[in-house]
């Protein structure tokens, strides 16, 4: 049976950057609100691989969505999985129940794109869910106690000294320089078989410069950060296969490396599959100017499984200042219908700035078109992402960690607790 609802409901999937946009844009709203989300929390995504390389704990970048929400009484959140979408039955499935909606807004986010290679995933997990980071951070730690604990030879003691990341965009850049600091600073003598700092970390990247979509000048000043921290940057080579602790490129170079990292591919949700609307072939949906899908006025997409061109011509990037700005559209939107104001305005994208942190005191950014790099860059980065970050806790947390970090050298998250089966398997958490 579909639930219906007297009031106009607005059914949200996705709890991300661009689905709490649109829930809170429409506080004062006389709509009743269903928020869909597979996880129970809000992941703040910028600052994942930090709990991938022990910077920080999980609990320090997430926040429950009903603590989130507690004090805006039209919202029901429910822990489902959007499993489909009827768009002419008005209508979407869970793993639960079938849920009617008048609005329908699709902020179901990205997912890890090996290119049609899926089984690479065992090997080389991507970096999009706690699940991910837990994975990543426990191969590393494991592999350098393996190391210290074992009489092994020195080729396998550098196979688990070694670590690869895939995709020198701003995520690859942000794990490859931490990992360099974790290994070549941060555990330096807590081993005494082993010298961590003769650690190997890879970064490799298809395109001529890492932060490929930034300015070249910004690239290269990147590439010499992480050189810098000792990471070895491979560009123009591309993954030919991956296999259990070997990564081989198109060149046929073999790395073996007990941890691998993949950050090359984005796709969109495969909740997508779901819908007979136009997608782009990577699976983001068409959508029209003003977010909506086309044919579907009632239905919105945002956030990074969509392809739009704003209203100024330039492409929306799947990123959280640009889920942000579409929800707080869409809301706008359904705001102004409900008072019954028909015109629809097209969504048009402010970008504020691109970042990316390579280590302590190290990061690049563009903001306004003005370039910095260096120390500044790195204190711009944490005061942003500090104001972003969702809960007055997290930000203290955050804080403290990253100033005991900074003074110490020595961040706390260095646990590590026995994987389930499906997680030692490569397969993510529900």
């Amino acid at each position: 049976m579909v639930q219906t609802w007297e009031r106009k409901h607005v059914l949200v999937i996705g709890g991300g950057f661009g689905g709490l946009a649109v829930i809170r844009g429409l506080k004062q709203a006389n709509v009743d609100i269903t928020l869909l989300d597979k996880a129970n929390h809000h992941l703040f995504q910028p600052l994942l691989y930090q709990v991938a390389t022990t910077g920080l704990a999980a609990p320090d970048i997430a926040q429950p969505l009903r603590s989130i929400l507690s004090r805006q009484g039209n919202v029901t959140v429910l822990m489902e999985k959007a499993e489909s979408i009827d768009l002419a039955a008005k209508k979407v499935k869970t793993n639960k129940r079938e849920l009617g909606f008048d609005t329908l807004v699709i902020a179901a986010g990205a997912t890890t794109s090996y290119f049609g290679n899926d089984h690479w995933e065992a090997f080389a997990p991507g970096l999009k869910s706690l699940s991910d980071a837990r994975k990543i951070r426990h191969r590393v730690l494991e592999a350098f106690e393996e190391a210290e604990s074992s009489d092994c030879d020195p080729v396998a003691t550098q196979r688990l000294m070694t670590m690869v990341v895939a995709g020198g965009g701003p995520t690859g850049v942000e794990i490859a320089g931490a990992l360099a600091e974790l290994t070549k600073r941060v555990m330096k003598g807590d081993f005494t078989r082993i010298n961590s700092e003769h650690a190997r970390i890879v970064l490799i990247e298809g395109e001529d410069q890492v932060l490929p979509s930034y300015p070249k000048h910004l690239g290269e000043s990147a590439q010499a950060q992480l050189e810098a921290l000792g990471v070895e940057v491979l560009l123009g080579l591309r993954v030919k296969d991956i296999r259990k602790d070997t990564v081989e490129l198109d060149d046929g170079t073999i790395i073996e490396a007990a941890t691998i990292c993949w950050t090359a591919g984005m796709g969109a949700n495969p909740l997508t599959q779901t819908l007979d609307v136009p997608k782009d072939r990577g699976g983001r949906i068409e959508v029209e100017p003003d977010c909506s899908v086309p044919g579907h006025p009632e239905v919105f997409a945002i956030g990074d499984i969509i392809r739009l061109q704003d209203a100024n011509g330039v492409p929306v990037p799947g990123v959280a200042q640009g889920a942000i700005q579409a929800g707080a559209h869409v809301a706008s939107i359904i705001r102004h219908e409900q008072a019954g104001h028909r015109e629809r305005p097209p969504f048009k994208y402010s970008n504020r700035g691109e970042m990316a942190t390579i280590g302590r005191s190290k990061a690049v950014a563009l903001i306004k078109g003005y370039s910095i790099t260096g120390f500044f860059a790195w204190v711009l980065w944490l005061t942003i992402h500090l104001a972003f970050l969702v809960g007055l806790r997290n930000r203290i947390v955050v804080t403290l960690n990253w100033f005991f970090s900074y003074v110490f050298y020595n961040p706390g998250a260095r646990i590590i607790w026995e994987l389930d089966a499906e997680e030692k398997n490569g397969q993510s958490k529900p």
